[in-house]
């Protein structure tokens, strides 16, 4: 049996030669993997010191920074539970301690409440540590859990979800069969480390040999130009904003779009890996013609990786074929499920009462909510959310996702979400690319769309946004999806009112 990657983490240190940088708007900051291992097992010895014992569970409040990869590695050392709150959807002042159990927790933020420490602090627990230090051997079962993660939250209070080694190892090796990170790689993440997948690529670095870069989201196209990476990690909307970052680079110098391209991401890229929502066919089309191919996947929290295009194995528009451990189970309406070899566990630690026993079925079953069919060759595609379906009042159902990716091709439009008030007719509320929005190009889209679609499915009114859908607003969730429910909320009256409805049913 294949030995699991976090008890080689825990047992063995990285080989040497390779590195880690942590990019932030002030400037980067590197050092070995071996010199991270260190420093982690430093970090341990004094943990253990303040009474942090196997099983026990630890919580960080923080942006993406050297000090929370230490703490992750220094729990895993250990055998302590990882928790990592996204910063500005969880409080540090709340009750973060004693609702989910922590013996610790970690901020940036100045916090007077009990337990908590300025996460700074580790830096000069390192430093007063005199040298190494000889940790109680941890060895792993499949079972065992490492981290307590969070869904995205695009609706209510995030689920908490206990996530097992078993699933963990497994994402690992089916990835790393796939795409071989190792010498002379280079990849580079920004999503924050308390999406559990982030900390992947730095358990992969330390356990294959190659290089990573840790930036935060505010630096990180500075951060690209200085990382050279040969894989970036991202979700589409990053990709479609770099997009258009480059055609507008290419239109004001004259240069080619390859070249501006490579202007953004280096000349080393080998791939872009890209997932969590979906991608535009456009988008993905568009950066494999400037030769740089990538492949997108599909994956849940309660799920880990599920399918992926890969290098050899790669359908555009399609999320990928099964992965090895997993098996996707499709219903007659196309509604799908997955079993997992190793399950990422078998009901939520954290969330309302009946929400795990909606989600989670016997044997390692999820209900994913999500609809999709294959192809002949095995490929999956993903038709949309089944709670995105739009039941009109002549029972026509209408799959809102093509409507919104066709509407989101326009250069114009960033983002867009589709409702239908009094069941009758579609609006669209978009997330406008400009200030002030090219409401003409806006239009020219409508009517593009309008166009490509049948009778029932034509969008009657447009609302743009009066300010792009962002994080900070509240519109998206971390990993830039949108938040349907609170937009829905934000737009309310002009959703509802039919002034500038042009068609109705």
């Amino acid at each position: 049996m294949t030995e699991s990657v976090l008890n080689h983490l825990v047992a063995h240190p990285p080989a040497p030669g390779y590195r880690i940088s942590f990019a932030r708007l002030g400037g980067t900051e590197s050092l070995s993997l071996s010199e991270l291992y260190e420093l982690s097992g430093r970090l341990a010895g004094h943990l253990s010191e303040l009474g942090l014992r196997r099983g026990d569970r630890i919580g960080i409040v923080a942006s993406n920074r050297l000090e929370w990869v230490l703490l992750d590695l220094a729990a895993v050392r250990l055998g302590v539970v990882t928790a990592g709150f996204e910063p500005g959807k969880f409080d540090p002042e709340g009750t973060l301690t004693a609702r989910y159990g922590l013996k610790l927790l970690f901020t940036e933020r100045p916090s007077a409440a009990p337990d908590t420490h300025p996460i700074a602090a580790v830096r000069d627990w390192v430093s007063a540590s005199s040298g190494p230090v000889d940790l109680e051997p941890i060895r792993y079962r499949a079972e065992d859990v490492t981290t307590l993660k969070f869904t995205s939250g695009s609706t209510g209070a995030p689920k908490g979800l206990a996530a097992t080694v078993g699933s963990i190892d497994g994402s690992l090796r089916v990835v790393q069969e796939m795409f071989a990170h190792g010498p002379g790689d280079h990849l580079f993440v920004f999503l924050p480390l308390s999406l559990l997948q982030q900390r992947y690529w730095i358990y992969s670095a330390l356990r294959f040999g190659h290089d990573v870069t840790v930036s935060t989201h505010d630096a990180l196209f500075s951060a690209l130009r200085r990382a050279r990476p040969t894989v970036v990690m991202g979700v589409p909307a990053f990709y479609e904003v770099t997009r258009r970052r480059i055609e507008k680079q290419a239109a004001r110098t004259g240069i080619e779009p390859g070249a501006a391209a490579r202007g953004v991401f280096g000349p080393r890229i080998r791939y872009l890996w890209t997932g969590s929502a979906p991608a535009a066919v456009s988008t993905l089309r568009y950066f494999t013609d400037l030769g740089l191919p990538i492949y997108e996947g599909y994956g849940l929290n309660e799920t880990c990786i599920v399918t992926k295009n890969h290098p050899g194995a790669d359908r555009l528009g399609s999320v990928g074929r099964v992965v090895p451990g997993k098996e996707v189970l499709l219903d007659a309406d196309g509604l799908i499920s997955v079993r997992s070899d190793q399950p990422v566990n078998r009901a939520y630690a954290y969330a309302p009462p009946g929400e795990s026993e909606r989600v989670f079925g016997a044997g390692g079953i999820v209900r994913t909510g999500d609809l999709g069919y294959f192809d002949e060759d095995g490929f999956l595609y993903i038709r949309g959310r089944a709670d995105d379906v739009i039941v009109l009042d002549n029972a026509k159902k209408i799959i809102v996702r093509p409507i919104e990716e066709h509407l989101k091709t326009s250069p114009a439009i960033e983002e867009c979400v589709l409702y239908c008030p009094a069941r009758t007719y579609l609006v669209a509320v978009v997330s406008p690319a400009d200030d002030p929005p090219d409401r003409a190009a806006i239009d020219r889209q409508l009517a593009a769309t309008n166009a490509a679609f049948g009778r029932d499915e034509q969008i009657a009114k447009v609302i743009v946004a009066r300010e792009p859908f962002s994080v900070d607003n509240g519109l998206l969730t971390g990993q830039f999806k949108p938040k349907r429910q609170a937009i829905r909320a934000a737009y309310r009256r002009e959703i509802e009112d039919r002034d500038g409805v042009v068609r109705a049913s």
